[in-house]
């Protein structure tokens, strides 16, 4: 049912005339389906109020609740002709009334970790695509025909939302930004190793794949408390970012994971002065996979030590300021970075192998991240001590991966099992510190397996070859004499 109901809705979206790609089809499918959630959420705690013998106050206000602007119903809860708007109707109510109250939502909030910012912050900048209210009719009728009721529920909502999230970042354009392989992030997560108690952070989190993925790794194993599952929503996830559509998607993934006020923020992470950071602005872990490749403008870099204008660089800079003392760190960057000989690189190199132990470094194959075309490694550090050692680990899933063939859990788990026990094997390889140049702390990737050197030969063995080749030569012109 829920698989249909997102295809007819995407089927919908790619007649009218508003909608031109996966992106769009995920931004427009998101904020309906955010209000029919909100709803859901309203009318669970006006029911658990009563009980109570209280009265709820409703976050919105009546007019522009879901069960009166999107499907008023009769007494027989079907839904009421006389009442219902469509076409032009619609439209109107929806982009000159309903979006702009909801907006300013952001500015009525008492603090952005409350559900009712999140709503100002969600439609502040956001749009309804949808040309006609016709279209815009069968999409909310659609959504209302989603169950929100158990947590079955939600979470088979939650992985068609996360397998549109993929479908969006293999369409090619800039949607590779929003999805990392869930592969990859739960094998990091397995290193990490999160633990209750524990503050997350994930400083450009897109479309929240790895908080949503920790959270369910963390409510898998800990005891269900009703301490515990506070804790685990309100006070150990946390993150940030940039993009509006971004920031939609995420702060969507988290509510239909079960955080209902997820702590991300709508902000540049990178327009924030790392020398501001404060210990209580620190967090345990670090899981993120930030963009690379682009350029920022001087006035950012004057927020860092290390000034570049390379963004990952300038966001590694941020989450080792960001780590408590023996706080620990999973990234994904672009593989240069071990290599590259431009001044910032090799000085954020030095930096981090200073201040951080950088334990392991693991290769990821081309295909990787699909239809990005580049290779990358992830680095996992603790904040605190420098590093003496290197494990590296070159992944080979032993097929070429891509669209037909992506990374899964499976490829992963020889890695897990091994980066405990650090051992050498073909695909893995130990570098110490003291070995690498110091002119520039190269830390490419180069497998001893695949670079051995051949050994020196004995020098009568070279003179031998000289005498043979010498012998051949002669014998070769001899030939040449006696044919002329």
């Amino acid at each position: 049912m829920f698989e249909q109901v997102f295809k007819n809705i995407d089927d919908i979206l790619y007649k009218d005339a508003g909608a031109d790609s996966e992106l769009d089809y995920i931004e427009q499918t998101s904020w309906v389906l955010f209000l029919r959630y909100l709803d859901q959420l309203e009318k669970d705690k006006a029911d658990d109020t009563g009980l109570q013998g209280k009265e709820y106050e409703f976050i919105l206000d009546e007019e522009y609740r879901w069960s009166k602007w999107a499907m008023p119903k009769t007494a027989e809860s079907k839904l009421d002709h006389h009442k219902v708007m469509t076409g032009n109707d619609l439209v109107r109510f929806v982009d000159h009334k309903l979006l702009p109250y909801l907006a300013d939502f952001k500015l009525k909030a008492d603090n952005p970790k409350t559900i009712e910012y999140k709503i100002g912050e969600i439609f502040n900048e956001l749009k309804n695509k949808v040309k006609s209210g016709y279209n815009l009719r069968e999409i909310i009728e659609l959504v209302d025909s989603l169950p929100f009721g158990t947590s079955k529920d939600r979470h088979e909502l939650s992985h068609l939302y996360e397998t549109k999230i993929k479908n969006m970042g293999n369409a090619g354009r800039n949607g590779g930004q929003y999805y990392t392989p869930r592969p990859l992030i739960r094998a990091m997560i397995e290193v990490m190793n999160p633990v209750i108690g524990e503050k997350i952070y994930d400083p450009a989190c897109g479309s929240a794949g790895f908080l949503c993925e920790t959270y369910q790794f963390m409510y898998d194993r800990m005891p269900k408390s009703t301490t515990n599952l506070k804790i685990l929503n309100e006070k150990t996830f946390y993150g940030k970012e940039k993009k509006n559509l971004a920031y939609i998607i995420g702060v969507m993934n988290m509510i239909l994971h079960g955080i209902e006020a997820p702590n991300i923020i709508h902000t540049n992470t990178l327009s924030e002065n790392i020398r501001d950071i404060q210990e209580k602005d620190r967090y345990d872990i670090i899981l993120t996979n930030p963009p690379f490749g682009g350029k920022e403008r001087k006035e950012v870099q004057h927020n860092f030590d290390i000034k570049t204008g390379e963004t990952a660089f300038l966001f590694l800079q941020h989450f080792i300021k960001s780590l408590k003392a023996g706080g620990r760190a999973g990234v994904v960057i672009k593989n240069t970075f071990l290599s590259n000989n431009d001044n910032a690189c090799i000085s954020m190199r030095k930096y981090l192998l200073e201040s951080c132990n950088l334990h392991t470094v693991l290769d990821m194959p081309a295909g990787t991240f699909l239809g990005a075309g580049v290779k990358t490694v992830v680095l996992f550090f603790t904040k605190g001590e420098p590093t003496k050692e290197i494990w590296y680990y070159q992944h080979d899933p032993g097929r070429k991966l891509g669209k037909t063939n992506p990374l899964n859990d499976n490829d992963m788990k020889e890695f897990i099992s091994c980066q405990k026990e650090r051992p050498h094997t073909d695909k893995s390889w130990i570098v110490k510190v003291a070995d690498l140049d110091r002119e520039n702390f190269d830390l490419s990737v180069k497998n001893p397996k695949n670079n051995e050197e051949k050994k020196l030969r004995h020098p009568k063995e070279i003179l031998q070859d000289i005498r043979r080749l010498d012998d051949e030569s002669a014998a070769i012109l001899k030939s040449i004499q006696e044919l002329i």
